[in-house]
Order: structure tokens, then C-alpha cells, then sequence
């Protein structure tokens, strides 16, 4: 079987070498296996994503002397794949429409919490991301009340009836090459969002179906979306799809041990060439020495 891979940034900021340790990591690993390596943009949050980034990511890609085969994907242009999904998961009866307002959820859960023992229903407050884990609040609505709601124009968000769909698939488990084999436990994330009455999807959904789509057998990305991999292959299973194995690697630290991340203004890829640092000496900050 052929290797394929995939880097997939959000041109929501420039690249840093947390960036660059994924790229390379996939690009390595494509290229070694003789196999092929793909990059794939993921724009669909039109409030932050900047065409300007996406220029500085292929430039930077580039300059670290990384190539990739094929064009690149842009999410932005391919919601008919999502909807097609969609569709798929709304004739299963797993979908729904949900009203709800964060500040609404953030109320119920907060309201659950403090209830008497034994008057409400109680439990986690937070899925593993630190969201607020939704109560299930609109898919107890009858189908009178959701077709009321759409009729008033009311925003809202295609949820999973997670439950409903953990029976129709069964038990799962998916495969991490550095952790080994995973139960796969997505009711920890609860009813996840799909997509958006103005976005046919989220980076769940998206996610997925682009894995599908472009033939992906070794998703090699940070350690801080293992836990969203439990949802991915639910997801996979109720589409039918393939299933690839994973690798999620370590995240790069700051010298006060912070993750590098774009809202903490890790120094980017951008910055190092500025500063006339060699591409060859950006690979081994980024963890790939020659």
C-alpha cells in the first residue's frame, strides 16, 4: 500500500516550528516509504482565515525545502463533499438542529452542576477540549418545535446525536503508532457539532471527509488532537470509510515549557528567515536536523 500524508494548516497566522516539526514529520515519512505527501488548507472559519497567510504558508513550506504532490485542497472549495456527508448522517437519523447559544449551554451546565443530588441529571461539565459539554437540550425538541425554529430563521448548528450514533456503529478502535491501539470512547466529547447554518461543516466533519477524499493511510499530526480522533473515526464508521492509522508526536515547548502556538506569538518560520537563519538550521530548531 502506498504511504500518503498530509500537512493541513489554517491560514489564520503564520507558521511556527511547531508547524514545521508536523510538515516534516509527514513529508519525511511520505518520502522515505517512497509514498506521497499532501497539503491541504483548512479555511473554512472565513472571520479569521487571511489569504495573505496562506501565501506566507506555501512560500514557508517551500523555503524549508518541503514539496508535496498534487494541488492543494481548500476546504473553502469543496462544501459539496461536506453536505454530501451530511446528508449521509441525515438519512441515518443522527443529525439535528440545535438553537442553543454557548451562553445558553454554558447556563444549563452550570445549572446541572449545582442541582441537589438526585433532582438533575449529573456529570462532567467539560469534554476533553474544555468546551462545556452540551446537555442535549435540542434533541428532546419534537420534530413540531425544530420545524417551528428553522421556519423562524433562528441560527443553529447540526448536531450528532452522539448516543444514537455510538449504537449504530458499535465498538470502535483506531490505531496510534506511538500510543498503540485505542478504544474509541467519542461520548466523551458528547453531541459535537457538524456544521453551521452558514458553514456546511466543522473540523470534524471536514477533517474526515478530506482524509477520505484524498486517500490518507498515516495521519500524522500534534499531540493535542489525539483526543478529537476518538470522534473522527465514529464519524469514519457511520460513513463507511476507510480507516487510516495515526501519529500523533509531542508538541514543541517555548523555553518556559509553553506549547508554541499563534495566539501566544511563537516566533514563526517567517521571523527566522528574517533573522537570516538557514532553512537547513529552522529543520533542526523544527526537531529535523540533516
Amino acid at each position: 500500500m502506498t504511504v500518503v500524508t498530509r500537512f493541513a494548516p489554517s491560514p489564520t497566522g503564520l507558521l511556527h516550528l511547531g508547524h514545521a516539526h508536523s510538515a516534516l514529520a509527514g513529508w519525511r515519512r511520505a518520502r522515505q516509504a517512497g509514498g506521497r505527501f499532501l497539503l491541504r488548507i483548512e479555511d473554512i472559519d472565513h472571520t479569521r482565515c487571511r489569504p495573505e497567510f496562506e501565501v506566507a504558508i506555501l512560500e514557508d513550506l517551500a523555503w524549508l525545502g518541503l514539496d508535496w504532490n498534487g494541488p492543494v485542497r481548500r476546504q473553502s472549495e469543496h462544501w459539496d463533499d461536506y453536505r454530501a456527508a451530511l446528508a449521509v448522517l441525515e438519512g441515518q437519523g443522527l443529525i439535528y438542529p440545535c438553537f442553543c447559544t454557548r451562553r445558553e449551554i454554558q447556563a444549563e451546565v452550570a445549572a446541572m452542576q449545582s442541582a441537589p443530588h438526585g433532582s438533575a441529571p449529573r456529570g462532567p461539565a467539560d469534554t476533553p477540549d474544555g468546551a462545556p459539554l452540551y446537555p442535549g437540550t435540542c434533541r428532546r425538541l419534537s420534530p413540531q418545535q425544530r420545524a417551528d425554529r428553522l421556519a423562524e430563521g433562528r441560527p443553529y448548528a447540526l448536531r450528532l446525536d452522539m448516543a444514537a450514533a455510538m449504537r449504530h456503529a458499535g465498538p470502535l478502535a483506531w490505531t496510534d503508532e506511538l500510543a498503540g491501539e485505542q478504544a474509541a470512547q467519542p461520548d466523551r466529547h458528547g453531541d459535537v457539532v457538524l456544521a453551521r447554518k452558514e458553514t456546511p461543516t466543522s473540523y470534524h466533519l471536514a477533517v474526515t471527509v478530506d482524509d477520505q477524499i484524498q486517500g490518507i493511510t498515516t495521519i500524522t499530526r500534534g499531540r493535542d488532537l489525539f483526543e478529537a480522533t476518538h470522534v473522527h473515526r465514529l464519524l469514519q464508521a457511520l460513513l463507511g470509510y476507510r480507516v487510516p492509522v495515526w501519529r500523533h508526536h509531542a508538541l514543541l515547548t517555548d523555553a518556559a515549557g509553553r506549547r508554541l502556538a499563534k495566539r501566544s506569538d511563537a516566533a514563526s518560520i517567517r521571523a527566522y528567515r528574517a533573522d537570516g537563519r538557514s532553512a537547513a538550521e529552522v529543520r533542526a530548531l523544527a526537531g529535523f536536523p540533516d
